[in-house]
């Protein structure tokens, strides 16, 4: 099992900034990817950003060039760096970590609210 703990959200004024974290435990080994997904109200949850282990990112349209998908593997810790935020980004953000083929693990979530 792995355990996910995100943290970081907030209330942000458009065009402001948020990190998030996502501090994992647990049994970790192997993780094939890693990555960031969001749902607002009323929507599916949609992919934000991810990672592969190697280390190539990949980004959703809308927020390319505004968000940043780091990790730090000494802390076991996943980031979402978040700038120039508009009132869409507002959602339930959450952590993904995935070991294919049948391992999907998720986070509780953490709000982002972005005030226009």
């Amino acid at each position: 099992q792995v355990q996910l703990v995100e943290s970081g959200g907030g209330l942000v004024q458009t065009g402001g900034s948020l990190r998030l974290s996502c501090a994992a435990s647990g049994s970790i080994f192997s993780i094939n990817a890693m990555g960031w997904y969001r749902q607002a109200p009323g929507k599916q949850r949609e992919l934000v950003a991810d990672m592969t282990s190697n280390g190539r990112a990949n980004y959703a349209d809308s927020v390319k060039g505004r968000f940043t998908i780091s990790r730090d593997n000494a802390k076991n810790t996943v980031y979402l760096q978040m700038n120039s935020l508009k009132p869409e980004d507002t959602a339930v953000y959450y952590c993904n970590f995935q070991r294919w083929p049948d391992y999907v693990y998720w986070g509780q979530g953490t709000q982002v609210t972005v005030s226009s």
